[in-house]
């Protein structure tokens, strides 16, 4: 079995979120989703619209997603990666080669984003701008 995961926050779910977990289950037999959690985002410096509570309830619901776990910080990746018997590690390619030292323990894969959609942009459109967001 082949084990995928992904991070995000995952806030006011959109086409390129959806796009990029079919993408990302498609290389495996398994995808773990790891989103961040309210607190972790504080630390970032971000703010999510949606809790964690509910953005991981929406997540579970979407036919790609196997698993759901939170991100607590930015030190977990190793971890989860061994924990979870990882095989890809899969993010946007807005994070490429940020990741790459994962490639001692899997498969690193950056996947180009869906051009013309990021919750940055919701945001904006919607007068939320003072918010950051975490695509």
């Amino acid at each position: 079995m082949t084990r995928v995961i992904t991070y995000g926050t995952f806030d006011l779910l959109h086409k390129g979120h959806i796009r990029l977990l079919k993408r990302a289950k498609e290389l495996g037999d398994h995808l773990t989703v790891c989103a961040s959690t309210d607190e972790f985002n504080a630390l970032k410096g971000k703010t999510a619209y949606t809790s964690f509570e509910d953005r991981k309830y929406i997540l579970e619901a979407i036919r790609y997603v196997d698993e759901v776990i939170p991100e607590k910080g930015w030190d977990q990746k190793i971890r989860d990666v061994k924990d979870h018997n990882i095989d890809i590690f899969v993010m946007g390619d807005d994070w490429k080669g940020e990741f790459d030292f994962l490639a001692e323990y899997c498969e690193v894969v950056y996947l180009p984003r869906t051009e013309g959609i990021s919750t940055t942009r919701i945001k904006k459109d919607l007068g939320l701008a003072g918010q950051k967001a975490n695509d």
